[in-house]
């Protein structure tokens, strides 16, 4: 049986070019399935206030669509190093965000 996940999806705006002459990108819009709750990550990682709110929230998506690809593609040379690294980082700020007792 399959594991159920949560389905989610990420339009990316470009509102504002860094030079007046460049043109705005078109929205790109995403689709993405994890297992976990990310608006629950979102949450935790803002209620550490290890980082301004929008900020945690840019980190939390990112982590999240980063270790998707990373699970997807662990058996690949490219991501060989990088895997620990983010494993260990993940560990660094779940011990940051867990709730104090």
């Amino acid at each position: 049986m399959s594991k159920k996940q949560h389905q989610y999806r990420l339009t990316l705006e470009h509102q504002q070019a860094s030079q007046p002459d460049q043109p705005l990108h078109e929205p790109l819009t995403l689709a993405f399935a994890n297992h976990d709750d990310v608006f629950a990550i979102i949450e935790r990682i803002q209620q550490a206030d290890v980082l301004p709110a929008e900020e945690a929230a840019t980190l939390a998506v990112g982590l999240k669509l980063l270790g998707n690809v990373l699970l997807a593609h662990r058996g690949e040379p490219l991501f060989a190093e990088f895997g620990p690294a983010y494993g260990e980082f993940l560990k660094k700020l779940k011990g940051q965000t867990k709730p104090q007792e």
